[in-house]
C-alpha cells in the first residue's frame, strides 16, 4: 500500500462506507477480479473511465449516463466515442453492491474503486482512496470534447489542460504512463489505434516526412501496422515490452524513441519544466513512479466531487433517479 494521501477533499474520507457497506471493497475486487482474468486489458479501460470522468466536472459518474430527455452523454464525445469501454463490469460491480448495500454507494465512487482494483491486479501499486463522491444529474457532452487531452498535444497543451484540472507536472508525467489521451486504452498496461499515431509515421511536420524522434526500427515496425491508407482502427501495444502489466516500461521506451504517441514523445522532446527530467526519473526508478502515480491518482480522485446533499445515489449508473 502508497498510502497517506487520503483526505485532501472535504466529505471525502477512506472509512466512508466502515458501518454502511463495510464490504464494497470486497465486493468490487471480487468482480474485478474475474474481469480483468477473462481479460487482462479491462484494467487500464477502467482505469481510463474514472480519468475521463474526473477530467469533465469532477468525479462525479457523469461519463456513465445514457443518452435521455433530458441528458446528452458524454459517450458521444470526440475523446469517448467508440473508444471507452468497461461499462458492463461497473453494471456487475453496482447490481452485487445494489443487492449488498441497497442505494449507499455511488457510482463516482465504484469508478474510484475500480481504477484503484485493476491497478493492484495488474501489478501496480495501491494507494489510501478518499470516498463518499455522489453521483451528477448532469452530464457535459462539450466538457467532455474540451477537457480531455486528444493524442497529438503539445506539451503546453498537456500542461494547460492538467492545471486547469487542479494537477501539475509531476502528475502529467506520472499519470501520462497510465491513462492518458484518446487511446483505446491505458498507457502502461494498453494498445493505441493506429489513427491516433499515423500522423508521426507520414506526416508529423505538415511535410510528408515521419517523426524524426521515432527510433528507426521502431517506426519500421510501426509502418507494418499502420499503412499510409487504410487500417486506422489496427491497434499496435503502447508498451511492446509488457503490455498488460503496469510497471515503469512506458517511461523505458519514450527514452528509447520508441514512445508511440505524440503526447508521449512530447513529455521528453519538448523539456518544457520538468517533464523531461521526471520521465528520465520514473524510468530509472519504479517505486518513485509507483509513489507519484498513487498520489496523483487520489489528487485526481478528488477533482470537484459532489459530497453531502449534492447529487444523488444512483439506483442505476445510466440513469439519474426519477
Amino acid at each position: 500500500m502508497v498510502g497517506g494521501f487520503g483526505g485532501g477533499y472535504p466529505g471525502l474520507y477512506p472509512e466512508f462506507y466502515e458501518f454502511s457497506c463495510p464490504q464494497v471493497n470486497d465486493i468490487v475486487m471480487s468482480v474485478l477480479e474475474k474481469a480483468i482474468g477473462r481479460e487482462p486489458r479491462m484494467a487500464a479501460s477502467l482505469l481510463r473511465l474514472h480519468f475521463h470522468d474526473c477530467f469533465v466536472q469532477g468525479c462525479d459518474a457523469s461519463i456513465l449516463l445514457d443518452d435521455s430527455a433530458t441528458i446528452v452523454s458524454e459517450k458521444k464525445s470526440g475523446p469517448n466515442n467508440n473508444s471507452i469501454r468497461g461499462f458492463d463490469v461497473i453494471d456487475e460491480i453496482k447490481a452485487k453492491l445494489e443487492q449488498a448495500c441497497l442505494q449507499t454507494v455511488s457510482c463516482a465512487d465504484i469508478l474510484a474503486l475500480s481504477a484503484r482494483g485493476s491497478t493492484v491486479l495488474s501489478g501496480g501499486p495501491s494507494w489510501e482512496l478518499p470516498l463518499g463522491r455522489r453521483d451528477s444529474k448532469t452530464a457535459n457532452l462539450s466538457g467532455s470534447n474540451a477537457n480531455i487531452p486528444p493524442p497529438n498535444s503539445t506539451i503546453q497543451n498537456l500542461i494547460a489542460l492538467f492545471n486547469r484540472q487542479g494537477l501539475g507536472e509531476a502528475d502529467l508525467v506520472a499519470l501520462s504512463g497510465e491513462l492518458l489521451v484518446n487511446v483505446v486504452r491505458s498507457h502502461t498496461i494498453g494498445v493505441a489505434r493506429c489513427v491516433t499515431f499515423k500522423q508521426r509515421l507520414y506526416n508529423q511536420y505538415g511535410n510528408n516526412q515521419p517523426d524524426e524522434t521515432l527510433e528507426r526500427n521502431y517506426y519500421n515496425g510501426l509502418k507494418t501496422y499502420c499503412p499510409r491508407s487504410g487500417g486506422d482502427n489496427n491497434i499496435f501495444p503502447l508498451d511492446l515490452a509488457s503490455p498488460i502489466r503496469f510497471d515503469n516500461t512506458y517511461f523505458e521506451l519514450i527514452l528509447w524513441g520508441k514512445g508511440l504517441l505524440n503526447s508521449d514523445e512530447v513529455l521528453l522532446t519538448e523539456n518544457v519544466g520538468k517533464t523531461m527530467e521526471l520521465v528520465t526519473e520514473y524510468a530509472k526508478n519504479e517505486g518513485i513512479f509507483f509513489g507519484q502515480f498513487a498520489k496523483s491518482m487520489v489528487t485526481m480522485g478528488n477533482i470537484s466531487p459532489l459530497t453531502g446533499s449534492h447529487g444523488e445515489i444512483r439506483k442505476n449508473c445510466h440513469w439519474i433517479n426519477n
